[in-house]
């Protein structure tokens, strides 16, 4: 059973470490590390440790920073802002054609979907942005998590019933 409060839905499925591990292309270590520093923690799910596809968003783009050479301290300013903005954005992202993008230069920190918007962020910066789209990884999760059901159907015995 998932901690009370927690509630996947067909929206924002769980997944498991290794799933994580290997969307996000981050070893288990380090997401054991992350969750040892309070940075992205799993939630219990039985025995099970397990992300929601907003934990796992945020993951990526964080293994993204963190790829370009941003400090865990940078990225954590980021992180939290990200994590609050994620889930109420998901949906928009998930049903819309237009980008959100992920802008930081490690002290400010800003989420966008309006690409006039991000240029003159760009434009008005005084050192470098770097941007992460949000966008990208989400549709990254949905054809991992495509895939996973794919080969998981094709591992099902032919005389077994689908229930779902």
């Amino acid at each position: 059973m998932l901690k009370p409060g927690l509630d996947p839905t067909p929206a924002s499925p769980v997944f498991g470490s290794r799933e994580v591990s290997q969307v996000a292309q981050v070893s288990l270590r380090q997401l054991q590390w992350w969750d040892e520093r309070n940075f992205v923690s799993p939630h219990q799910g039985g025995r099970r440790r397990v992300y929601l596809a907003e934990d796992v968003i945020v993951i990526m783009v964080s293994a993204e920073l963190r790829r370009r050479g941003f400090s865990l301290q940078k990225i954590r300013r980021g992180v939290r802002f990200l994590q609050r903005e994620i889930a109420r954005r998901l949906p928009v992202v998930l049903s819309s054609p237009s980008d959100l993008l992920f802008l930081t230069d490690g002290k400010s920190v800003y989420l966008e979907d309006q690409p006039g918007r991000v240029i003159e962020l760009l434009k008005k910066a005084r050192q470098p942005m770097f941007l992460v789209s949000v966008s990208d990884h989400v549709k990254r999760l949905a054809e991992f998590q495509k895939a996973q059901r794919s080969r998981k159907g094709a591992r099902r015995p032919e005389n077994q019933l689908t229930l779902f």
